[in-house]
């Protein structure tokens, strides 16, 4: 069995510190209500006895209910006037009370009295309904509420200053008096009604609406096993859930509780380590990917932690099928399936019903990781997105036969996970920001630079047509080599495609660009020959920058020759007798391939422009040639960096010297006619 040899950079473990770190702050520190339960359903665990005190929610119908109720009918507010009753003695004690001497006092005495009790507007009394209405009453800053009987309305004050002077002055006629004098009209109610502060009033009655309907107490048994949760039994669990979830704390020492939360943070970062070394430990060798990887943990951590904490109810829009997306777009599926499972660990130890949870995302995430393959470009996307809706569901519908659920469509629970679905197809546009923020290059970007329609690529074929078609020709034998030991096809064959895009700059300094009659190197000593050769690697690594390649592709212009030499023009100046000790014109400054996918680029690249020397391409006159290509590029120290293997090597020895063979296939040779016919063609 291979030993995994753990990486001794410290920067490897600074970025596990941080997400341990924030994993230890977010765990939670509280109890928690651990069942799993809806209504109609039967309750499989054992009799729920309340252990505390809790408040009985109201349901969301009674509380409807109470907003319609109060929304149907306000309270009036009104305000108490003292300048009303002060208006109304001025006019009259103003009058003319001559033909009576004696009813001015007593007239005056009655209004007093009147306003004393207060008087209201006709419309709020309840006199003429016969119904007895509550008010809001105002004096100074001191409101009290009242009812609307004991109050005057403005036609009950007439007969009452009627009635009261009439005691006080048997011998006149009260009525005729008030009439003559015209005093009724002056009298109005000194309770004025204040429309805005009633809707103000009502506004707050009906936000302010008590959420509980009483107090269950300790030792009630709330359900019993086996008993099917009713709406009832429903309201009381998610109010004991609530009442649980919020007030009840750990109750043991503090430290055991930070020492617990650390030790479960610690093992998780332990596991996820571990799948990342014992998956594929070459995501090490690769910083950026790394940190990617850890930041798209940490992504679902957060998301399922927080959402748990603060709004259990929409776990089920988190959409964890994405997490699968984005860690295709960077790595291969060997190293996509761990850290996917990895990234659910949160959610099966921390919601309630993890388990049901899990299972049912873990399915999904495995048939996106399958069906992403086929559907990965614009509106196929959203195809996605149902293959991971219906696998979703097929679970949940699983769990609940299982269970023996009688609620086996709960179309609440269908919608959050239809939306979480779509969100893994409106999410996708992140991965190109990621892509910037790490310094990545996607597949999708890899696609992309891989259209031989690009730009730079179209620039290439008419500045050096030859040279694209060796670049054509390279990225087939690269995918063909790449494929056969199962490295990163994509970025083969883009770096295939870029690798000489500095031979734009002079093209017929290259022979393939070059058409009868042609001799560049005709009139320059080998020296400059060779210089004006090597010049297209920095030429080709400045193209890039202006085009703004990703690091990744023009590190395959860098190391596509390596540190060999321009062999041709070094062997010709040795052979004039230049002085050996005065080669390093003729040698690349570039640098030995790192990866397999570069690797098999520099190779494929020796052999495509050196089989075009070949003038038998038997099998056996093939073969030598691969394994004199290989030879010497290991003797030269061109793969000393490389992460390719023996075994690897030798099977990309075998496609090679297959692919070439057949490449380089004999035609028939058509016979010409006898006679005078005419050949048509």
């Amino acid at each position: 069995m291979e030993k995994v040899r753990f990486p001794r950079r410290i920067n490897i473990y600074l970025p596990l510190i941080a997400v341990f770190a924030v994993l230890f702050l977010l765990l939670p520190r509280s109890g928690k209500f651990s069942y799993d339960y809806r209504k109609g359903s039967p309750w499989v665990y054992d009799n729920l006895v309340a252990d505390f005190d809790f408040p009985l929610l109201k349901t969301e119908e009674q509380l409807q209910s109470e907003r319609e109720s109060l929304g149907a009918e306000s309270i009036p507010y009104c305000r108490l006037s003292s300048s009303v009753a002060k208006d109304v003695l001025a006019k009259v004690s103003a009058l003319d009370f001559a033909q009576a001497p004696g009813a001015r006092t007593a007239t005056m005495e009655a209004i007093s009295e009147l306003y004393q009790r207060g008087v209201l507007p006709d419309a709020l009394s309840g006199s003429s309904s016969g119904a007895d209405r509550l008010l809001l009453i105002q004096v100074e800053k001191r409101v009290e509420r009242h009812s609307s009987s004991e109050y005057l309305s403005e036609e009950e004050s007439q007969a009452f200053l009627r009635d009261e002077l009439a005691k006080a002055c048997p011998q006149i006629d009260a009525d005729s008096l008030l009439k003559v004098l015209n005093i009724y009209p002056l009298l109005r109610a000194n309770l004025v009604y204040d429309k805005q502060a009633t809707e103000l009033m009502h506004q707050k009655s009906v936000d302010y609406i008590s959420t509980t309907s009483g107090i269950v107490p300790a030792g009630t048994v709330i359900v019993r096993h086996g008993e099917t949760v009713t709406a009832e039994i429903k309201q009381m669990l998610d109010s004991y859930r609530l009442e649980f979830n919020s007030n009840v704390s750990y109750n043991g020492p503090a430290a055991l509780l930070w020492l617990g939360n650390a030790l479960m943070a610690l093992f998780i970062v332990l596991l996820l380590f571990l799948s990342i070394c014992y998956g594929n430990a070459n995501v090490l060798d690769s910083y950026n990917r790394y940190l990617y990887l850890l930041f798209i943990f940490l992504l679902s951590a957060v998301a399922t932690l927080l959402v748990d904490r603060f709004n259990p109810d929409s776990i089920f829009f988190i959409p964890y099928s994405i997490i699968a997306i984005y860690l295709m777009a960077f790595f291969k599926k060997r190293v996509v399936m761990p850290a996917y499972i990895m990234s659910l660990i949160p959610l099966l130890l921390f919601t309630n019903g993890g388990e049901g949870l899990f299972m049912m995302h873990l399915v999904a995430g495995m048939v996106c990781i399958f069906t992403f393959s086929y559907f990965n470009h614009g509106w196929l996307q959203f195809v996605n997105a149902i293959f991971i809706f219906i696998s979703a569901s097929l679970v949940l519908l699983t769990n609940r036969l299982i269970n023996g659920d009688p609620n086996l469509f709960d179309y609440s629970e269908l919608l959050k996970i239809f939306i979480g679905s779509l969100a893994c197809w409106l999410g996708y546009p992140m991965i190109f920001l990621f892509e910037k923020l790490f310094n990545l290059v996607s597949n999708s970007r890899l696609q992309d630079l891989c259209d031989t329609n690009s730009k730079l690529l179209q620039l290439l074929a008419q500045k050096a047509p030859g040279t694209f078609q060796h670049c054509l020709q390279v990225m087939n034998l690269s995918d063909a080599a790449a494929r056969s030991i199962g490295a990163n096809v994509l970025l083969t064959r883009a770096g295939a495609l870029y690798h000489d895009i500095g031979k734009m700059e002079n093209p017929l300094c290259f022979v393939e660009n070059q058409t009868p009659g042609v001799k560049y190197h005709e009139e320059l000593s080998p020296e400059e020959s060779a210089r004006d050769i090597i010049k297209h690697v920095s030429d080709g690594v400045a193209i890039a920058d202006r085009y703004r390649l990703p690091d990744e592709i023009k590190q395959f212009i860098v190391t596509h020759h390596g540190t060999s030499c321009a062999a041709y023009f070094l062997t010709k100046y040795l052979n004039a007798g230049g002085d050996p000790d005065k080669t390093d014109t003729f040698y690349y400054k570039g640098q030995v391939p790192s990866t397999k996918e570069q690797s098999i680029v520099m190779v494929c690249d020796t052999l495509e422009a050196a089989s075009r020397t070949l003038t038998d391409f038997s099998r056996n006159a093939v073969s030598d040639f691969v394994d004199r290509v290989f030879s010497s590029k290991l003797k030269e120290g061109q793969f000393a960096d490389s992460a390719l293997t023996e075994r690897e090597i030798g099977i990309i020895k075998s496609t090679l010297k297959e692919y070439i063979a057949n490449m380089h296939h004999a035609r028939i040779v058509y016979p010409k006619r006898k006679g005078g016919s005419k050949e048509r063609f």
